[in-house]
């Protein structure tokens, strides 16, 4: 039972690592290429084996946006891993993936339900 815990918990910390990271690079990579403007990630999950690390983008404009900027994201990707395993300093640099986060609208949708419900009842 406490052998799982502690590999749940060296997972979550390697994930909010990559995520500082990418985080750091995509930052860097949206002062370069304005065209990525307005994206912003919003998490990462890395595979339970650590091979490929997948990062969720959002963009207000919704999924189509995304989807025009990706192949602009996926000509970075080499770079962003290169640096990634420059600043992680790991034996082995997980394989990026670029994904919509349909999540965050879903709970975005909720909160609004939410919200409408506490305004009903006062």
């Amino acid at each position: 039972m406490t052998l799982n815990r502690s590999r749940d918990i060296k997972i979550a910390q390697k994930e909010k690592a990559l995520l500082r990271a990418i985080s750091s690079l995509f930052m860097q990579l949206t002062i370069d290429e304005p065209t990525l403007n307005g994206i912003f990630i919003n998490r990462v999950h890395l595979s339970p084996d650590k091979s490929h690390c997948t990062v969720y983008f959002y963009t207000a404009a919704g999924k189509k946006d995304f989807e025009e900027k990706l192949p602009l994201l996926i000509l970075y990707k080499p770079s962003m891993r290169h640096a990634l395993s420059q600043e992680l300093l790991a034996r082995y640099t997980p394989d990026l993936r670029f994904a919509f986060d349909e999540l965050f609208e879903k709970q975005q949708r909720i909160e609004t339900l939410i919200d409408s419900i506490k305004t009903e009842k006062k």
